[in-house]
């Protein structure tokens, strides 16, 4: 199976998680899989520590993000592809899963497109725009990069970091990158790795969804797992198999994901 795996930010805290690490190394030799990961708390510590306070906007739909000028993206490339990708890439040898990491600017690897605007609510409650910073949405995956390290048996380590049309750092929602990745290299399945069992609704796991189903319940759905549940839609929506969100936190994590053990999955049936 080709699988993208999301390691959400939550789980990035505090260092790499050994349980994933090792499922990672069970399952590649029978599985080509990618790894896109968060880190967005980290981002903050830094920026925090550097002198630069980090501003969060909300959008019409209730999506919190980051609002990133040019010094914030530059904290957020040296955190994310510096980093958190080069933590990864250390716990992945020490356990002998060969691995690579790569940010958008390597190889091309994500192009993105820069937004122009962003329309936000502001402190009054009122739809506002204000300009775009450097934030953008994936315009283009180098699939053939991609598709060459997977042959050569290496786990690609990913960095939501795109590059612009004019070179510029640009930050990508992670769970939108891996959605990105998943549908342009054809995944079976994408995976989002949080620090909950899936979806919760009404006090209850929420086992199953369709694309549809999951869109139409985004309004009772908080900020972190709204964009998780966005995104998997949209993968299912145009070709994975399937989207599961699950917890990181136990052991096998992966293993128990794809055999739909305590988790929310996406798919068309």
């Amino acid at each position: 199976m080709k699988i993208v795996v999301k390691i959400g930010g939550s789980l990035m805290k505090d260092g790499v998680p050994q349980n994933l690490v090792e499922d990672v190394a069970a399952l590649a030799p029978s599985h080509q899989l990618m790894i896109v990961h968060g880190g967005g708390d980290v981002v903050t510590q830094y920026a925090t520590r550097l002198g630069k306070e980090q501003r969060f906007v909300v959008s019409p739909e209730g999506v919190r993000s980051r609002y990133t000028d040019r010094e914030t993206a530059e904290i957020y490339q040296m955190v994310m592809s510096g980093l958190l990708a080069k933590r990864l890439v250390l716990a992945l040898v020490k356990v002998r899963v060969k691995s690579i990491s790569l940010a958008g600017a390597d190889g091309l690897l994500m192009q993105g497109k820069r937004k122009t605007k962003l329309v936000i609510i502001d402190g009054r409650g009122r739809k506002v725009a204000i300009e775009g910073g450097y934030t953008g949405k994936v315009a283009g995956v180098n699939t053939s990069l991609l598709d060459t390290l997977l042959s050569q048996g290496y786990v690609p380590v990913v960095s939501p970091v795109a590059v612009g049309d004019e070179g510029e750092p640009l930050n990508i929602d992670g769970d939108r990158a891996a959605s990105s990745i998943a549908t342009r290299m054809g995944a079976d399945a994408v995976v989002f790795l949080t620090n909950v069992n899936g979806l919760e609704l009404d006090e209850a796991l929420v086992s199953h969804l369709t694309p549809s189903d999951a869109m139409s319940r985004l309004p009772k759905i908080g900020f972190g797992m709204q964009k998780k549940v966005m995104a998997a839609a949209e993968s299912v929506d145009s070709g994975v198999n399937e989207a599961i969100i699950c917890s990181g936190t136990r052991a096998s994590p992966l293993t128990r994901a794809l055999a739909h053990d305590t988790c929310t999955v996406i798919s068309a049936q």
